[in-house]
């Protein structure tokens, strides 16, 4: 096991892409030096909220998020809501979300969507949780919705950030953190990672998005929380810091954040 530790902040490991080998998927993730995953509840359906929970309760170092993602807003009931907001009740559960804003796809009817936004942010104030944010699209709205709601005591990160500097700083200035994919290993992601250069280290994440958006040099298969250790290398390279350096200072970050 290396000598550093990484935190993945963003994982979707209970889907049935994982079904077969989750104790091996674990287990590799830990031999590459990933102390904690954060397991992101809300992407598809709302069960994937209870099996993310029961993944965190049943490894160490597993944590869960509560929430539904902004493609299934739809399908989303109050019932459903009171189901989450007991759900984040638990020790386990260290954030709100996924939720926010999708305008690219519109899988859910745009006033749908921020109507969700505006509960999730709401829920967590209440719960004093932090949110996980995903932007695709929208960030005039991400950002009003977020300071509208917020009134300025809600913390969270926007994950997957692929915006420009000036959008990063607009998230910056919320008190939010952003947190990078293996989108930053890519060939043709140079503006990119020329927005991470800019950005100060103690407000970055990193993460999978398991099992989705796999770095280099493993792109074209499934993501994995093991592969957590290429985005962090790549931040290294960008940054000219030392793996040590951004492994210590990211989670670091995501500790601060989640709380744990």
């Amino acid at each position: 096991m290396p000598d550093f530790l990484l935190i993945d902040s963003h994982a979707h490991i209970q889907g049935a892409e994982f079904s077969h080998d989750l104790d091996e998927v674990i287990r590799r993730a830990k031999e590459a030096g990933v102390e904690n995953i954060i397991v992101v509840g809300g992407a598809g359906d709302l069960s994937t909220n209870d099996t993310a929970l029961e993944l965190a309760q049943s490894y160490p170092g597993l944590y869960a998020t509560v929430g539904m993602h902004p493609h299934d807003a739809k399908e989303v009931s109050e019932e459903a809501l009171q189901k989450l907001e007991a759900l984040a009740k638990s020790p386990k559960v260290v954030a709100v979300g996924e939720t926010g804003l999708d305008f690219y796809y519109n899988h859910s009817p745009r006033h749908v969507q921020i109507e969700l936004f505006c509960r999730f942010i709401q829920m967590a104030r209440q719960t004093r949780l932090p949110l996980v944010v995903h932007n695709r699209e929208a960030q005039r709205e991400v950002v009003e919705f977020l300071r509208r709601e917020g009134k300025g005591d809600l913390q969270g990160v926007v994950h997957c950030f692929t915006g420009d500097y000036e959008a990063a700083r607009e998230i910056l200035e919320l008190g939010f953190y952003l947190s990078f994919t293996g989108i930053i290993t890519f060939k043709n992601a140079d503006s990119l990672r020329d927005v991470v250069r800019k950005l100060p280290l103690h407000r970055i994440l990193i993460e999978t998005d398991s099992p989705y958006l796999t770095p280099v040099p493993h792109r074209g298969k499934r993501n994995e929380p093991a592969f957590v250790r290429f985005v962090a290398e790549a931040l290294s390279e960008i940054k000219g810091l030392s793996l040590d350096e951004v492994a210590e200072a990211t989670s670091r970050n995501a500790k601060a954040l989640f709380g744990f």
